[in-house]
Order: structure tokens, then sequence, then C-alpha cells
């Protein structure tokens, strides 16, 4: 069979799946449940890094076959999975619809670009990577579920305009040239648990 299967890419391929699954709930108007699938996507993409890192005798054909799964399923997961629970929240309009164009090229654009560099990376040091050029894709699984959590706060008018201005300047970071430093273990943690409240205050729980 093609491909690689074992635990290094489980959380690639969960993450994948749960983020179709997102998708489903945002065709079907359940917006609330496709936030939850998108948080749950980038817990899962936070980690499948550090789960590949522990396999050590990996192959050079197992790492860059890691390096390109992972890039075609966060454009999925966090490129188009957004665009489509953004579009259904209300950002139907000409200016909202290209704002989501935009936000989804220039998510395919830093994702080919960090596979690129990456890869030469690679070839050049075996020292993990310390920084990220430019916004990572996968923020907006933190950010929009947490945008989605102070709606009630805010009026409609001022959500829409919020959530607006939030993908719009998501994607131009995305392709901004500027380091933004890997978190750390502390720093994860802190965002696991705040996307966690994020979720449980969604599903009413807390």
């Amino acid at each position: 069979m093609l491909g690689v299967y074992d635990y290094t890419v489980i959380l690639t391929y969960i993450s994948l799946m749960v983020s179709i699954g997102g998708m489903l709930f945002s065709l079907n108007g359940d917006c609330r449940m496709a936030l939850v699938c998108l948080a749950i996507s980038g817990l899962c993409d936070m980690f499948d890094g550090k789960v590949a890192r522990t396999k050590k005798d990996r192959t050079e054909a197992e790492k860059r076959f890691g390096i390109q799964i992972d890039s075609l399923a966060d454009i999925v997961c966090f490129g188009v999975s957004p665009a489509i629970l953004c579009y259904r929240m209300g950002m139907r309009g000409l200016t909202g619809v290209a704002i989501l164009l935009f936000y989804v090229l220039a998510g395919l654009i830093r994702l080919a670009w960090f596979n690129v560099s990456e890869e030469v990376r690679q070839d050049e040091t075996e020292e993990k990577r310390k920084y990220y050029q430019g916004l990572p894709i996968t923020s907006m699984a933190v950010l929009l579920p947490l945008l989605a959590v102070f709606k009630p706060m805010l009026g409609k008018r001022e959500f829409m305009l919020s959530l607006h201005a939030l993908v719009l300047l998501v994607g131009l970071l995305f392709i901004t040239n500027f380091k933004f430093r890997k978190p750390k273990n502390r720093t994860l943690v802190i965002i696991v648990g705040v996307v966690t409240l994020a979720v449980l205050r969604m599903l009413h729980i807390w």
C-alpha cells in the first residue's frame, strides 16, 4: 500500500477526518459543532509533530511524507473548513467572500512555502525549528472559537465586523514575513486550556 500508516501520522489523519465532519456540520447549519470540530483539529495538529518525532528511526521518505501530508491536511482543516464555517456564520456578501477567498489562498501559499523551506532546512540541519515564518495556519483553530465565545457579548453588526477583520488579518499574517516563536510546552498547555474552555462554553458545559 502507498503511504504511511503508523502512529506518527495518526493525529494528522484524525484531524482531517474531524475537519470533514466539521464541514458537514457547517453545511447543515450547526456552526457550534463545526467550531468544536475546528478546535479539536487544532489540538491534534499541535501535537502531531511531537508524536512523529518520538520515532527515531524514521526514513527520509517517511519524514518528507510527514511534511507533505501535514500541510495537505492543514489546508483542508484550517483553510477550507474555517472558510466554509465563516461563510455559514454570515460572511456572504461580496466583501466577505473576497476575504474568504484571499484567506484560503494565503493559507495555501504559506503552507507551500513552509514545505519548501522545511525540506531545505532539514537537509542542512537536524535541529528542531525554533521559529515559524509568518503566522501558522493552525492559529485559526484557536482564534475563531475564541471569537465565537464572545459572540453573545457583541451585537450582530459588531460580531460580523470582528469576524471579517479577524479572517482578513489572519490571512495577511499567513504571508507576512516575520518570525513567530514556536510555543514551548508551558505555552501549549495554556493554549490547550483556553481552547478546551472555549469548547466547553460552546457546548454549554462550562
